[in-house]
């Protein structure tokens, strides 16, 4: 019986990993939008406004608006459609969106391309899903490094999205930035082939001898699922609060070239995936919750940084450490997250949490035009401490409950 089980739990491995492979090759594909949103969107934003630059952002707030309603149509899709068939619709919406916000440049209509971009934000949103179709499909031993895995291909997204933004951008001339979102529509169909070639199992319903469904309200209320979640939506929202002002403060606020801005982001982003090859071990080794410290406290040494001073170098190292801290603080609690539920709960519960965090994350970059225009970056930064103290003291509690439950 025992060498059944190793042989059976073998193969669900190598499953695992092959699933996980195409998952990262089309998650470095289609994150690549991100990047290439944030590195041009407030620019272009900011062109197609008169005197009154105050929602330069607001482009961005329509992508982050569509990364949360895609939280809520990627459910759907996915249990009508399966895992598989939404993720390629998602990929499709990133075409159309694209092609929307390149057509609204050259038409210079600012809500037409902010409405582009939240077609692109709502792409992102069946993307946001591949982090926990890659846990799903994952012997529970394996979660945190899948996480880790997916999320590492976002290395790839960093390095494709800004630099479109820099090749592409004087493509169609004399419109500036048309041609950078004109290239997600190649890169978009491209994930459209790798993902035909994904084989996930089937987590929709209960299997045989598992416990039935719980309801959302007990799921959500657990200690567990609440410092998961407000650490995870405290992280994200920081760092697009950051990084959604960081370009126009470089640029409009100190003079610095849109492609010094631009490089600054991909740095950024490089910072925020490239610690997700050894995340996973840091998780196995100390545990969620002091990865999610960790990444707390980075957070703040961004702010230190950022309060230094307006130099280039001073922009740049908080843009890394602002990726680095994200890396640590998201997928900790995306981890911390994705073991508060059972299999057959995923749906309703990943749809609540990213409904939430998504929602949260279109306010923080909303708000961050209206913070830089009337206050500067200096006062931007300030907004770090008292989020991340709340946050170290829920992971402090998180911390001492488990201790107990292990004594106990």
């Amino acid at each position: 019986m025992a060498a059944h089980e190793s042989q059976g739990l073998d193969g669900q491995l190598r499953a695992a990993k092959r699933n996980v492979s195409i998952l990262t090759v089309a998650q470095s594909i289609l994150g690549s939008a991100a990047p290439l949103s944030f590195s041009v969107g407030g620019l272009a934003g900011f062109q197609l406004l008169g005197a009154d630059k105050s929602l330069a952002t607001a482009p961005l707030t329509g992508f982050n608006v569509g990364v949360a309603l895609g939280a809520i149509v990627v459910a759907a899709a996915s249990r009508f459609l399966g895992r598989r068939e939404s993720f390629m619709v998602g990929a499709l919406m990133g075409a159309i969106g694209g092609s929307v916000a390149a057509l609204a440049l050259f038409r210079s209509e600012f809500w037409l391309f902010a409405f582009g971009l939240m077609l692109i934000g709502l792409s992102g949103g069946f993307t946001q899903k591949i982090r926990f179709a890659a846990a799903d499909a994952s012997p529970s031993f394996y979660k945190g490094k899948a996480i880790s895995w997916i999320l590492a291909g976002g290395i790839v997204s960093a390095i494709v999205g800004p630099q479109l933004a820099i090749w592409l951008k004087d493509w169609m001339e004399p419109v500036t930035f048309a041609g950078a979102f004109m290239g997600l529509v190649p890169l978009m169909l491209l994930a459209i082939v790798v993902l035909s070639f994904l084989k996930l199992p089937d987590t929709s319903s209960k299997t045989a001898g598992s416990e039935p469904a719980r309801p959302l309200r007990e799921i959500v209320m657990t200690q567990r699922f609440v410092t998961g979640m407000i650490c995870g939506i405290s992280s994200y929202a920081l760092m697009t609060f950051m990084m959604t002002g960081a370009p126009l403060a470089m640029v409009v606020g100190c003079g610095f070239s849109s492609d010094l801005a631009t490089l600054g982001i991909q740095w950024h982003v490089i910072a925020m995936f490239a610690p997700s090859f050894f995340t996973g071990m840091l998780i196995t080794r100390f545990g969620t919750e002091k990865v999610v410290a960790a990444g707390l406290l980075i957070l703040m040494s961004c702010a230190i940084v950022a309060h230094m001073g307006v130099e280039l170098w001073n922009f740049w190292l908080a843009l890394v450490l602002l990726g680095i801290g994200w890396n640590f603080g998201f997928i900790g609690a995306t981890a911390i997250v994705a073991s508060s539920y059972r299999p057959h709960e995923a749906d309703k519960v990943q749809g609540f949490h990213d409904i939430i965090l998504f929602g949260t994350v279109a306010l923080s970059s909303f708000s961050s035009g209206k913070v830089f225009s009337a206050f500067g970056w200096s006062v931007m930064n300030l907004v770090i401490w008292p989020v991340t103290f709340i946050c170290l003291i829920l992971v402090v509690l998180q911390m001492r409950a488990a201790a107990r439950k292990d004594r106990a």
